[in-house]
């Protein structure tokens, strides 16, 4: 497959929930690959000096609302009414991005995304809650234990590290962003910008 996107992703990020469905239903149509690469956001922002934009605008009259409308616009666009923000949230992702890192490294990244995003942001999964995450692993067909164990190993660890700093590397600084070949593309509002490239092709 010649065309393909990456997806700097952290399961902490609503808007990554928010893009991830559209932007498989916009792959598909156009026979395109996807590539995910798990990264710690919460590393990320000390790295670029960013911060969630619902602190970054605290400050700023009105901004803040207008992205929530923004969202919700997009949600009612893309059919994405199964959307519940988590009760969590801003919860610690760096297990679960550890975890994906491992499944990612079995060639199973995408599937993991896939399976883990509706437990976390439709049905509340309690991320805190060691139990409550191994269970959606295990239901969603992974070997809970072996990704908890892999998650806690020096290499995965580090691989984490080394992704988010390459990532910033590249110019990121938050999540989602996508590249389609070396052009970067920021936000899930992007999506009618990434097709044209992928139509570039």
């Amino acid at each position: 497959m010649n065309k393909r996107v990456e997806l700097i992703f952290d399961f902490v990020s609503p808007n990554a929930y928010l893009v991830w469905w559209p932007l498989r239903d916009l792959l598909r149509e156009r026979d395109a690959g996807l590539d995910v690469v798990p990264v710690f956001l919460g590393g990320m922002h000390k790295l670029t000096g960013n911060a969630p934009p619902m602190i970054r605008d605290a400050e700023v009259k009105g901004k803040n609302a207008y992205a929530a409308l923004e969202m919700q616009r997009f949600i009612a666009k893309h059919g994405l009414d199964r959307f519940r923000m988590n009760s969590k949230f801003p919860f610690n992702s760096v297990v679960l991005q550890r975890m994906l890192y491992a499944a990612d490294q079995d060639g199973r990244g995408v599937q993991f995304v896939e399976a883990m995003l509706p437990p976390i942001w439709e049905q509340d999964l309690d991320v805190s809650d060691p139990e409550a995450v191994a269970a959606a692993v295990t239901e969603a067909g992974f070997d809970a234990r072996d990704l908890f164990d892999r998650a806690h190993s020096d290499e995965v660890k580090q691989g984490l590290v080394d992704n988010t700093q390459k990532a910033v590397d590249r110019g990121t600084f938050g999540i989602p962003t996508m590249f389609v070949g070396g052009e970067m593309f920021f936000g899930k509002e992007r999506l009618a910008q990434i097709e044209e490239e992928l139509n570039k092709i």
